[in-house]
Formats: structure tokens, C-alpha cells, sequence
């Protein structure tokens, strides 16, 4: 069956089928898609969950081996099947030929893919699987939708904004949905609920604040503790706002997450770079030089200071908010 996006929130109200396959051009609403048939999984007692990477070495057995798998204590499971590439090679194609034929029991399965060429679809795996599956293609919107996309993300986080800053967001963007979607969380962070002006609009997007922001992300992945300290005083004495510098942190930390379990699991970082839409070769070579300092550990330990950040901004713990966002730089900054 085919859905179309927006019919998505509907499906997961109902018993989930038990095969799933999503596809598209755009990451982030393939990961969002993904994100929320995880979260219906688990509110329907699919308690158990086993991801498997399909990269460089990867053997086809271990999905045979998820499904026969199960708990001991008799739990439904979510086998979460990604293949990055889109091109799972003769014998992963006819693994998931046999395993489609017989789907486990007690078992959802979830399967995503990049965007999928003329010549994929055309592959017996493929047809295959795009004909038992509950299926969504997640492609970004075009140009000239781009500012109803917008619309309806404010409208998720309860805020408006007229025509003309709607159409200020995207012209800023330039078709970047994750550009955009971030833009959208900046203004959730700055603004409360209800209608935003074009002039609140403008002043989040051209914050001259924001290129230090984004100076001091650079400083971050590029390993120097020194700029990350001054920006972090700069910024503190022009009055940027605390959550705007724990989102640039955090996103640094979650992108450099999402590269270190790729790459542990044997995925191309030239894959990762394209799904997490790092296009410029001197960010690419600085983050490829940030992960050989950083591993999954310190990744973790970092993810969590943050976290205990955001409960500092929120009133729930104490302590000095910008010593802890100079002790988060320098934990991602230090080599050694």
C-alpha cells in the first residue's frame, strides 16, 4: 500500500502492518517518517528493537537471524533495516526476496532507503518489497510549496507568520529543508506561541548574533578550544539567547553521533556526509578530523551534558549556564 505523507499520523493510529519501507530524496523526512513509526512501534509493544546497518562487509544472515531472535519473555520486535546506498547487491536482494515471502511473526520490519532510481525500482527486490510493504516516498517539496512546507511546521509548534516572511524563509534556504527546519526550531526557541511577524522573522534569520553562532560551531569541529572560548565570552556579552547555543551545540554533537555510528558500522563517510547534507569539503575534512578524536563514548558523555544543559535553561537543574556551554566546547574541542 501506498501512502502519501500526510497520511501518515492517521496510519499509526491503527495496528501497525508489518512491513515497512520508506524512500525519497530527502533525509529528514525519511528520518522524521522513520522516527514516528518507531515511536507507534513502541506505543503498540514493540518493546524490542535490533537495527541493522547494511555497509561494507555486512552479512545478509544477520536479518535471518533478527527475525529468529525473538525475547525470551515473548515480546514483539522492530527489526530496523537501513540501507544506505539503495543498492543492496545480488545476495541482499534475494535475502529480502525470501524474507518478504515470509514475513516473522511478532515482528514489525523497517526499511529505509535513499532516493531510488528508475533502474531500482525496476529490480525484482525492489518490486518486491514496494509491493508488500506499507510504503512512503519522501521527497522535498517544490520551490514554490516551500513556504506552505513552512506553514505547516510552524503551525506544529502553534505559531504563524504571514506570506511574506514565509516567503522569506524559503528564498533563505534556497530549498535546503533541513536549512529550514532548523530556521523553524530557532524561531519555536525565540518566540512563544502564536502569530510571528516578517520583522521577528527577519531578526532571527539575519541575527548578527547567528554568524558567531555559527563561528563558534566551526571552532567546535574544527578543534580549537581557544576560538571556542572568546566566541563563547562574545556571545554571552552581546546577550545571544541560551537556547540558540545549546541548539548549535547539540546539533554539532548529534551530527558528529550520526557519522561515528555510521562509520563504526562500516558505512562510507562519503554516504553519511550526503544523508546528513554536508556538501562543503573543508566541513566535510573537519568533521572527518573531529571524529578521529572523538568516538562514541565521548559523543554519548557530550549528548548528555547537553541534555543537562537544556534542564539548566528550563529551571530544572542549577548551575553557571555559560561555564557549563565553555566545559561542552572544550569536551568537543580538546584533542586527546
Amino acid at each position: 500500500m501506498n501512502l502519501r505523507p500526510d497520511q501518515l499520523a492517521a496510519q499509526l493510529e491503527r495496528p501497525l502492518a508489518p512491513l515497512w519501507l520508506l524512500h525519497g530524496n530527502e533525509p529528514l523526512l525519511v528520518l522524521e517518517a522513520a522516527d514516528a513509526i518507531r515511536a507507534a512501534a513502541r506505543r503498540q509493544g514493540f518493546d524490542e528493537r535490533e537495527t541493522l546497518v547494511v555497509g561494507h562487509g555486512f552479512k545478509w544472515d544477520a536479518l535471518t537471524l533478527a527475525a529468529g531472535n525473538l525475547s525470551l519473555f515473548g515480546g514483539a520486535k522492530l527489526i530496523d533495516l537501513r540501507i544506505p546506498t539503495g543498492k543492496p547487491g545480488r545476495d541482499g536482494g534475494d535475502a529480502l526476496q525470501r524474507y518478504i515471502a515470509h514475513l516473522p511473526s511478532q515482528t514489525l520490519t523497517l526499511v529505509t532507503l535513499p532516493e531510488v532510481d528508475w533502474a531500482t525500482r525496476k529490480t525484482a527486490w525492489f518490486k518486491a518489497l514496494a509491493d508488500a510493504a506499507t510504503t512512503l516516498e519522501l521527497d522535498a517539496p517544490e520551490r514554490e510549496r516551500l513556504p506552505e512546507w513552512v506553514a505547516h511546521r510552524l503551525a506544529a509548534q502553534k505559531q504563524s507568520a504571514p506570506r511574506e516572511a514565509l516567503a522569506f524563509i524559503a528564498d533563505h534556504v534556497e530549498g535546503n529543508l533541513l536549512a529550514a527546519h532548523q530556521e523553524i526550531l530557532k524561531l519555536g526557541l525565540l518566540h512563544g506561541e502564536g502569530a510571528l511577524t516578517l520583522e521577528q522573522v527577519q531578526d532571527a534569520v539575519l541575527d548578527v548574533a547567528r554568524y558567531d553562532i555559527d563561528k563558534l560551531r566551526q571552532a567546535v569541529i574544527e578543534g580549537d578550544p581557544a576560538r571556542c572560548a572568546r566566541l563563547l565570552e562574545g556571545l554571552e556579552g552581546e546577550g545571544a539567547a541560551p537556547p540558540l547555543v545549546l541548539w548549535a551545540l547539540a546539533h554539532e554533537t548529534r551530527s558528529l553521533a550520526t557519522l561515528c555510528a555510521g562509520r563504526d558500522a562500516g558505512q562510507p563517510l562519503a554516504t553519511l556526509f550526503k544523508a546528513e547534507r554536508i556538501f562543503d569539503p573543508r566541513r566535510q575534512q573537519a568533521m572527518t578530523r573531529a571524529l578521529g578524536r572523538l568516538g562514541q563514548g565521548k559523543l554519548r558523555a557530550a549528548l548528555m551534558h547537553a541534555a543537562r544543559i537544556d534542564r539548566m535553561i528550563k529551571g530544572l537543574a542549577s548551575g553557571d549556564l555559560w561555564d557549563e556551554f565553555l566545559q561542552l566546547a572544550l569536551r568537543l574541542a580538546r584533542h586527546g
